[in-house]
């Protein structure tokens, strides 16, 4: 059986799910490689234009699979110390795959997010939660830091440094309510609905211009690493300048007197 499976639910929005639910999606060797390359294929993928990641069963992921850790291919013969650096670089690897997916992904989130499952979590352009849900950056309760596969990139810039600071050093976990009140969530729905309600905001961007998301993405991201705000600007310049070029501006111009919705042309 699959440990990542993907299939497109409306046309340009495709849901990928994390496929172990015995083992609460745990992230093992093969699921790591299965949903890099999912999320690889989807990067190249122009009919694609959202993602939704879900988990299967009872949570979305409970972090690296301290089992079935092992047998990474390339690591046969290594010392103890190889073994578990390449395994780390591989989940390392899988949480770039889902953040530079150039496509937005929205998490939708139930159960327990922790450890390697809060950073996949975070990786995602924006996350749903079912009122289940549960997040921990845990790995300093496991004698660890709790700076782990991007943890300590991503939440700072989503929740400020004070309160990403708390609940690194303290490894606590907390709920969905928190986790809207702080930012790291949008919206906070029952059980069951995160899907449903990360499909209403996935209608809402696949509707824009294949242009304008694609540099939108790219260009918050980028900017959020910029030295200052002129050289935000600038990248800002050029993006607008060259979106003048699609045809779409002029598109909306005309739907707009027209009363009607834009035919976006594509790239």
């Amino acid at each position: 059986m699959a440990n990542v499976l993907s299939e497109e639910i409306e046309p340009g929005i495709q849901q990928v799910t994390l496929n172990r639910p015995k083992a609460r999606n745990a992230l093992s060797p093969d699921l790591l490689t299965e949903l890099r390359e999912t999320m690889q294929r989807i990067h190249k993928d122009r009919g694609t234009r959202v993602v939704i990641l879900n988990g299967a069963g009872r949570g979305f992921c409970a972090g690296a699979d301290l089992v079935t850790g092992n047998g990474l291919p390339g690591t046969e013969g290594m010392s103890e110390l190889g073994a578990v650096y390449k395994f780390q670089e591989y989940i390392a690897e899988t949480v770039l795959a889902v953040h530079e997916c150039e496509k937005p992904v929205i998490g939708a989130i139930h159960g327990a997010a922790v450890g390697g499952g809060l950073a996949i979590a975070l990786a995602c352009d924006l996350r749903v939660a079912a009122d289940t849900a549960k997040f921990g950056s845990v790995f300093i309760k496991v004698g660890l830091s709790s700076c782990d596969v991007g943890t300590s990139y991503f939440l700072p810039r989503l929740v400020g440094p004070a309160r990403a600071a708390e609940l690194m050093l303290t490894g606590r976990h907390f709920d969905a309510a928190e986790a809207e009140q702080i930012g790291l969530v949008h919206r906070v729905v029952p059980e069951g609905q995160e899907v449903a309600a990360a499909l209403e905001t996935a209608r809402s961007i696949a509707s824009n211009n294949e242009y304008g998301v694609w540099m939108t993405k790219k260009g918050m991201w980028s900017n959020l690493d910029a030295p200052s705000l002129r050289h935000a600007m600038e990248l800002e310049n050029r993006t607008q300048v060259l979106g003048t070029f699609t045809g779409n501006m002029t598109e909306a111009m005309h739907a707009f007197r027209e009363k009607r919705e834009p035919n976006w042309k594509p790239l």
